[in-house]
């Protein structure tokens, strides 16, 4: 059996969804030889502390850890001092600067300590540097929960697929806007109302510029091309439009025709963009879901689907990323 420590930095939604998953799961580690233990959780107000693992149920039903904190430590110090094998940061994401999370994945990399992260603003700002401090450091850096929520995308292109050229990757990468979309195509109501139901089923933030200017998709192009297709790019390299300037009409004429109009990003094309989607294609799918059509040139073509939001399936690929980091390990080890 190995002890492995594991310090989360973040206690928004995601956060919540980590603790509660890896608190469901543990028996399901132990099985895999893992004994899991979440020492330390971390947030803006302080830091909850426990050798023996953070007791998930005297947490859970805080919205910070303000009231239960037993130390004052934040962000780099917290993960600096912390006795931890493995740092998940889930922090929110910005992509201008990459920061907290960028200095939270920089300190813990080069501490030594593995880092899972469902950020993806530290990875469009400074993937080269970070995958770099990884090796340098002896550790690893996962990432799959920044890009498809629940599909597995990451992991199939380096593992399944790796005797593969892979040619070229397109598909939806954000729920919110294919919600909207599906709802104005099934519906013909116009952009503004589909919003306004987004926010009130809580699919959509309050600000949802992030979401419906195509910012979140460009993130994700970004990642992908640096991390699978060995491209040095930046946001600004993403020609980027968003779902706003969408209307009923258009999508009631695509439908008659045959077509889904759906937001599309394409890598390594670099663009993020509304896209006549054939209503046969595996991609054109409906709701919250994404898609992503892998191109190879011995497979064919991969569809992957999956649910794009939520904290309990982004937890989902954390928890996979992590069981993923002790296999390789453990294969390592063997030969």
């Amino acid at each position: 059996m190995r002890d492995v420590k594991v310090s989360l930095v973040g206690y928004g939604v995601v956060g919540h969804g980590v603790v509660d998953v890896l608190s469901r799961k543990k028996e399901l580690l132990r099985d895999m030889g893992l004994n899991l233990k979440l020492v330390s959780v971390t947030d803006h107000t302080g830091t909850v502390l426990a050798e023996d693992g953070v007791d998930a149920e005297k947490i859970l039903g805080e919205r910070t850890l303000a009231n239960v904190a037993t130390s004052g430590m934040k962000g780099k110090e917290a993960i600096s001092a912390i006795d931890s094998d493995l740092v998940i940061e889930v922090t929110p994401t910005n992509i201008v600067h990459g920061q907290p999370g960028l200095g939270h994945m920089e300190a813990a990399l080069s501490g030594g300590k593995h880092v899972v992260t469902s950020n993806k603003g530290p990875l469009v700002v400074s993937y080269g540097k970070l995958k770099k401090l990884a090796e340098d450091n002896g550790v690893m850096l996962k990432f799959e929960a920044t890009v498809g929520g629940t599909m597995p995308l990451i992991s199939l292109v380096e593992r399944t697929l790796v005797g593969n050229t892979i040619n070229g990757i397109r598909g939806i990468f954000n729920g919110t806007c294919n919600y909207i979309l599906t709802r104005m195509a099934e519906e013909g109501i116009p952009y503004t109302h589909a919003l306004s139901e987004a926010q009130d089923l809580g699919i959509a933030e309050a600000d949802p510029s992030y979401d419906v200017e195509g910012v979140d998709t460009a993130g994700k192009v970004v990642i992908l091309a640096n991390s699978l297709f060995g491209m040095d790019v930046k946001y600004s390299d993403v020609d980027v439009t968003g779902i706003t300037g969408v209307t009923p009409e258009a999508l009631a004429l695509a439908k008659r025709r045959g077509y889904a109009i759906k937001l599309i990003g394409d890598v390594p094309a670099l663009t993020v963009r509304p896209t006549l989607v054939p209503l046969g294609s595996p991609i054109a799918v409906s709701g919250t879901l994404n898609s992503a059509a892998i191109y190879t040139d011995l497979s064919g073509t991969i569809t992957v689907t999956g649910l794009g939001a939520g904290s309990i399936e982004t937890a989902s690929a954390i928890l996979t990323d992590i069981i993923s980091i002790y296999r390789t390990k453990l294969i390592d080890a063997i030969f």
